[in-house]
């Protein structure tokens, strides 16, 4: 079969244009991964699929909820920062994702200088709640049992290096109680000691224990946020209980491998704040414990920056190192 000379031109100088020129399909075109740094049925991941579910409806293209657990949430963090900046690979991440800056001590990449932030979601705070067999209900109260205790406190976590853990070793500086840190592998198991009276405290994120909080079956004493919540309206937040600027909170943002071009990046920014801002899908939020933020790039940029610092100085409070 002869190729016509003209239609053979037409070929060899489509092979010549530059990249930029072959990739202008409109974005995107195919399917859309988001990495998920943590097992499925978790926050993070119920979040991830929320929101991936309304893009693929929006886009026409399917948004592949990949869960990649492991090691702090660095494994997912890992193999988006090896990915392409082409819009094809997101990053559903947390605020693990700004302690392991300062936390890990042989990363294989910078988890601010190599991914680009999108758009930050909403804020879910870190509430302290005590077992019932603690003899307090007020923040004054813990803390005068607290130092009171021969043995010192039980303080639960999610595991070393976390937020939770972090929180802990912050607020036990600042109060003056002696305390041992428990670490747990996730939510499920630290409630169950909590609820069974085997650890006397934790700080812990709000969703993860706010049905036992309603419930009766834990007692909230303060609220690590800017604000009362929702949820919990009775439930004071540390400024009102006499502490000033304490605060800390886990939140779900969207990111992209650094170098993402700013027009794919305004446009999932675009995309999915449409999709928060929808008043079922933040209800589902609240409804979760979470303070909706749905913050455009620049101001994403600028909480990532806040709390990389807040986080460094935990990190250095709390001695805590993973190498």
């Amino acid at each position: 079969m002869k190729l016509d000379r003209r239609a053979f031109g037409l070929l060899a100088g489509a092979s010549l244009l530059p990249a930029s020129a072959l990739a202008q399909a409109p974005y995107p075109s195919r399917a859309v991964r988001m990495v998920v740094p943590y097992p499925a049925g978790g926050a993070t991941d119920v979040i991830a699929r929320m929101i991936g579910e309304k893009l693929s409806a929006q886009w026409g293209q399917p948004v592949v909820i990949e869960n990649r657990a492991g090691a702090g949430a660095t494994v997912g963090a890992e193999v988006v920062a090896r990915s392409e900046p082409d819009g094809y690979t997101l990053f559903e991440a947390t605020s693990a994702h700004t302690i392991s800056k300062s936390l890990y001590t042989h990363l294989t990449y910078d988890p601010i200088r190599d991914f680009t932030a999108i758009t930050l979601t909403a804020i879910i705070p870190l509430v302290l709640v005590v077992s019932k067999r603690v003899p307090a209900t007020t923040l004054q109260e813990f803390i005068a049992w607290g130092k009171a205790q021969p043995q010192g406190v039980t303080f639960g976590s999610t595991g070393n290096g976390t937020a939770q853990h972090l929180t802990q070793a912050l607020f036990n500086k600042r109060a003056g109680i002696q305390a041992e840190h428990v670490p747990y592998r996730g939510d499920s198991p630290l409630n169950t000691d909590l609820l069974g009276g085997l650890v006397d405290a934790s700080f812990s994120t709000l969703s993860a224990v706010l049905p036992y909080i309603k419930s009766g079956e834990l007692k909230a004493i303060a609220l690590a946020h800017s604000r009362r919540m929702d949820a919990i309206p009775n439930v004071p937040t540390f400024a009102e209980a006499g502490w000033p600027d304490f605060e800390a909170a886990t939140w779900f943002g969207t990111f992209a491998p650094r170098g993402l071009p700013d027009a794919i990046r305004t446009k999932v920014a675009r995309d999915i704040s449409a999709i928060v801002a929808e008043p079922a899908f933040t209800q589902r939020l609240v409804e979760m414990g979470a303070d909706v933020t749905n913050y455009p790039p620049a101001r994403f940029d600028e909480f990532i920056a806040a709390e990389t610092a807040r986080w460094a100085e935990a990190v250095r409070v709390s001695g805590a190192t993973v190498n």
